[in-house]
């Protein structure tokens, strides 16, 4: 878990995603952010998503006028065609949520929850080699602000982490900050999903481990049971 510095943000995003992707191992991912944005009880939402963090299958389900519960997982397993490189990652939390509607449209959501995976990476190259084999536990709080409509729902969300990691006979913890935008565009029961956001360590002065500080993903929604006005 050598820990190697975040690249500057003065560079270009798409630059620095993919100079840091391909020049370390890092040892957390951080998954989609769940943004349900609920409006009644009994709505049910399942998404699949792709992106940055790999596959990250989602679902919640509101069980009261304010209490709602969500699933999330992340899953990813790729190799190189050239090299020994490689990165395959299992995660799985839940999160016990309260939502309120406000006007017609907007909502407020607040969540929290608890996670674990497990995570192995190998990047080698001419000037550095950098492994992860690690596991994790995650604990978050989640408050999200935004619109639900029947053609579009979004949001601004900041996910607040705290992790801890474990390697061999090593550990590690770090804070983090994740704000995220998502959006989703489409008729009622499916929409298209986007989420763009970055992940922020509060502790970076102590972190022992590479990170990835990207949030990228687009996916698909299905929404049951929600009631509109």
């Amino acid at each position: 878990m050598r820990k190697k510095k975040v690249p500057s943000m003065t560079y270009l995003p798409g630059m620095l995603i993919m100079l840091y992707i391909t020049s370390c191992a890092p040892a957390y991912v951080p998954n989609v952010i769940n943004t349900p944005l609920c409006s009644n009880p009994g709505e049910f939402q399942a998404s699949v998503n792709g992106g940055l963090a790999g596959f990250d299958p989602q679902i919640s389900y509101a069980l009261t006028d304010n209490i709602a519960i969500m699933l999330n997982g992340s899953f990813a397993s790729r190799t190189s065609d050239s090299t020994d490189n490689f990165h395959k990652h299992q995660f799985v939390e839940m999160g016990l949520g309260y939502y309120q509607k406000f006007g017609t449209s907007g909502r407020f959501e607040t969540y929290g929850g608890a996670g674990f995976g497990q995570l192995r990476a190998e990047y080698d190259n001419e000037l550095w080699m950098t492994r992860s084999n690690v596991n994790s536990r995650r604990f978050f709080i989640q408050p999200a602000i935004g619109v639900s409509t029947d053609f579009f729902d979004g949001g601004l969300a900041a996910r607040f982490v705290y992790l801890y990691l474990i390697q061999e006979s090593k550990s590690n913890t770090g804070v983090f900050v994740e704000p995220a935008i998502t959006a989703k565009v489409g008729p009622k029961h499916v929409k298209a999903v986007f989420q763009i956001g970055l992940s922020i360590p509060v502790n970076s002065g102590s972190l022992e481990f590479n990170y990835q500080p990207f949030l990228f993903s687009v996916g698909l929604q299905t929404t049951l049971g929600r009631r509109y006005e």
